[in-house]
C-alpha cells in the first residue's frame, strides 16, 4: 500500500458536501480531495507494504476549517483506506478471522511481536509497529508501543485542529481502532504450579493497558476492544449503517468494558503482590473484581431489581461453592436460591461424614449424618418437615438412582401423605441414572452440582457505606476440646452428639441452639433476641425425641436457674455444650449438677449473624 500523507487524517465519508456559497472548485476541502484522488492515481501501480510516502502541493491555510486532514493511505486498487487499525493480543482466540475482516473493510494493520507473526503466517498484509514508530523493540519487549508515534495516533482529537497539526508535525498517523488484550497474569498466578516472583513480575502487561486507557479515553474517535468474543460486532459496526450517534453510544461502551478490563486486570496483580508481603493480613485497601453471570428475576421481593454475579479474586480461584454450581435441570436460580443454597451447601460440606443438611431461609431445619446417604435424608426431613417443605436440600455425597428414588417419592412425615417439594437440591454430583431418575420429580425443581466448599477463606459483607471483613469461620468441633466442668461426665456417645450438634449451632442465626441425637438434629432455635426463647422453640421442635439428648449452644448462658440451662435438664437433655465465660457460670454448673447432666465448655463462640 502507498501512504498520502497530508496533515494528520483523511476520511473523506466524514466531509460532507461543500458549503451552498462554494462550487467543489473554490472549497479547499474538495479541491484536496481531488488533489489526493489524482495523487491516488499516480501511485496505483504499486502494491504490497507501504512503499513511499508523496506530499501534495495543496497548501491549507492555519485555521481553516476543514473536518478532516489526515493521512490517506492509497490501497492496490487506488482506494482510500479508511484508517489504521492495531492489534496486539496475548489471546489469539478469533485474531485472524477480525485481523481479515478489518483488511477488507479497508483497514491497515498495525500490529505487535507474535500478534504480527500470526497475522503475517495468515497471509495478510501487516505492518509491524516498529516500522510504524521507527523505533526497536527494547529491554526483551517491556518496550514495544509506549512511543508518541503510538499513543500521539491514538490520543490525537481529530476535531481540534492543533492536534492534527501537531501529529502532523511529527507524521504520526491516527489510529482509529485499537484491538489489545494482555499478559495472561492470572492464568499465570494460579497455574497448578506456582511461578517464580519473578515470572509472575514479567507477566504484569505495561504497554497494553497504556493503549487501552489512552483509546478508551478517545473514545469520541476511537474503538477500542478487549474482548474476543466482540470482535463480530465490532465488524458489523464498522461495515454498517449506524448513525453517528449510535456509533458513538456503541464506542462508550466499549470504552467502559476497556477500563472495566483494566481495573479487573489491576486488582488481580494487586491481591496476588499483596499476598506476597501481607500475608493473610487484612489489606489497607481492597478491589474486588466481578462479572456479572446473569440477570435475577428479582431480589429477596419482587420489587427489587437484582443480578448475580462471580468473583474473579484470586482467592476464589478454583475454591467451588454454590457461585460455580452447574445447573443440570429446572428453572433459574432466584435470589434467594443462591442465598439459602449456600447455606445448605456450606453446612453440609462442613461434615465429614456423609450427610444430608435442609435450610430453609438460611437456617438448617434439618441434618442427619449416616453411613448411607438414604439413612441420613429421610432423619433430616423429620426433624422439621414443615420447614423442611419448599426448602433447599444438599448432599455432601454423589446422588445415585435409589437415593433419587426416595427424593423423588418421600412423603411427609407429618401426615404421610404429601410428597415433599423442594426448590433446589445440591451435591457434588449425579450417577446418569440418579439424574436421570431426579429430573423426573419435577420440571421446575433446581438440580445443582457443585464443587465441595466448606467454610474457608475471606468473609465480607456490605454494610451502609463499608464492608466488614474477616476470615470465614472454618473451626469444626476437631479443632477444639470440650471440657467436662460438671461431676456427671458425658460417655462417648454423648461427645459425639455433641460434636455434631456444636457443628450444626455453628450454621444457624445467633441466638442459637441445636438439639441433637445419634447425630441427627432433632430441633433448633434460631434468630431469636434472648436465647431463652431459642431453646424454648428447640425444645418444642425436638418434642417426644427430647429425652436423652444433647444441647449445643453457639454462647454462654448467661443466666441458668429457672432459665435455658435449667428448662433444657428438666425437659431430658442429658448433656449440653456452650463456649463458657460468663460471670454466672458456676450456675450452669450447679444447675447440670442438681439433675445429672453433663455439661461441656468449648472456649469457642460460634455467633451468626
Amino acid at each position: 500500500m502507498t501512504s498520502c500523507l497530508l496533515g494528520a487524517g483523511f476520511a473523506p465519508h466524514l466531509v460532507g458536501k461543500p458549503a451552498k456559497s462554494q462550487t467543489p472548485q473554490t472549497c479547499p476541502t474538495w479541491s484536496l480531495i481531488h488533489d489526493l484522488q489524482r495523487c491516488a492515481a499516480s501511485v496505483s501501480a504499486n502494491r504490497g507494504n507501504v512503499l513511499s510516502t508523496h506530499r501534495t502541493s495543496h497548501k491549507i491555510p492555519r485555521g481553516s476549517n476543514i473536518p478532516c486532514c489526515a493521512t490517506m493511505t492509497v490501497g492496490a486498487s487506488g482506494s482510500a483506506s479508511k484508517g489504521k487499525a492495531l492489534i496486539s493480543v496475548s489471546d489469539k482466540q478469533g485474531l485472524e478471522k477480525l485481523a481479515k475482516g478489518l483488511s477488507d473493510q479497508g483497514y491497515e494493520l498495525v500490529s505487535t511481536g507474535g500478534s504480527a507473526a500470526a497475522l503475517e503466517k495468515a497471509s495478510l498484509p501487516v505492518q509491524r509497529v516498529e516500522q510504524l514508530t521507527g523505533f526497536p523493540e527494547m529491554l526483551d519487549g517491556r518496550v514495544k508501543t509506549l512511543h508518541p508515534g503510538v499513543h500521539g495516533g491514538i490520543l490525537a482529537k481529530r476535531d481540534e485542529e492543533k492536534h492534527m497539526a501537531a501529529i502532523s508535525d511529527h507524521n504520526i498517523s491516527p489510529i482509529d481502532i485499537v484491538v489489545v488484550n494482555l499478559y495472561p497474569f492470572r492464568q499465570t498466578v494460579t497455574a497448578e504450579q506456582p511461578p517464580s516472583y519473578e515470572t509472575a513480575v514479567e507477566n504484569i502487561d505495561i504497554g497494553g493497558p497504556a493503549m487501552i486507557r489512552a483509546a478508551a479515553k478517545n473514545h469520541s474517535h476511537v474503538a477500542v476492544v478487549v474482548d474476543p468474543n466482540d470482535y463480530d460486532e465490532l465488524l458489523q459496526h464498522l461495515s454498517g449503517s449506524s448513525s453517528a450517534q449510535e456509533a458513538l453510544q456503541y464506542r462508550k461502551r466499549l470504552a467502559w468494558k476497556a477500563f472495566q478490563h483494566c481495573a479487573t486486570y489491576d486488582s488481580t496483580v494487586a491481591e496476588w503482590l499483596w499476598s506476597q508481603i501481607g500475608g493473610s493480613e487484612a489489606a489497607p485497601e481492597l478491589s474486588r473484581p466481578m462479572r456479572q453471570v446473569s440477570g435475577l428475576r428479582y431480589g429477596e421481593n419482587p420489587h427489587q431489581p437484582a443480578a448475580f454475579y462471580s468473583d474473579l479474586s484470586l482467592a476464589e480461584h478454583g475454591k467451588g461453592g454454590i457461585a460455580t454450581a452447574l445447573l443440570h435441570h429446572g428453572k433459574e436460580m432466584s435470589y434467594n436460591n443462591y442465598l439459602d443454597g449456600d447455606a445448605a451447601y456450606t453446612a453440609v460440606c462442613d461434615f465429614p461424614e456423609p450427610s444430608c443438611v435442609i435450610v430453609k431461609h438460611t437456617n438448617p431445619c434439618g441434618a442427619a449424618s449416616r453411613g448411607d446417604l438414604k439413612e441420613a435424608y429421610p432423619l433430616a426431613v423429620r426433624a422439621d418437615p414443615t420447614s423442611a417443605f419448599g426448602g433447599i436440600v444438599a448432599f455432601n455425597r454423589p446422588v445415585d438412582e435409589e437415593l433419587a428414588a426416595l427424593l423423588r417419592e418421600f412423603r411427609s412425615p407429618a401426615d404421610g401423605e404429601t410428597r415433599m417439594f423442594y426448590e433446589v437440591v445440591i451435591a457434588p454430583g449425579y450417577t446418569p441414572e440418579g439424574l436421570q431418575k431426579l429430573k423426573g420429580k419435577s420440571k421446575t425443581l433446581r438440580i445443582l452440582e457443585a464443587k465441595p466448599r466448606a467454610p474457608e477463606g475471606q468473609s465480607l459483607r456490605q454494610i451502609a457505606g463499608g464492608w466488614l471483613w474477616q476470615q470465614a469461620d472454618n473451626l469444626g468441633p476437631d479443632g477444639i476440646t470440650f471440657t467436662p466442668v460438671s461431676e456427671t461426665q458425658p460417655t462417648e456417645q454423648q461427645l459425639a452428639d455433641l460434636a455434631f450438634a456444636w457443628r450444626c449451632v455453628k450454621h444457624v442465626k445467633s441466638n442459637a441452639i441445636t438439639i441433637a441425637k445419634e447425630q441427627r438434629l432433632l430441633g433448633m432455635g434460631s434468630g431469636q433476641p434472648n436465647r431463652v426463647k431459642s431453646v424454648q422453640i428447640a425444645l418444642e421442635k425436638a418434642s417426644q425425641n427430647v429425652e436423652g439428648s444433647v444441647m449445643a449452644s453457639d454462647a454462654f448462658f448467661p443466666f441458668a436457674w429457672n432459665d435455658s440451662v435449667e428448662m433444657a435438664c428438666k425437659a431430658g437433655v442429658k448433656a449440653i455444650a456452650h463456649p463458657g465465660g460468663s460471670m454466672r457460670d458456676q450456675d450452669a454448673v450447679d444447675c447440670c449438677n442438681k439433675y445429672g447432666v453433663a455439661l461441656v465448655t468449648t472456649g469457642v463462640r460460634h455467633f451468626r449473624h
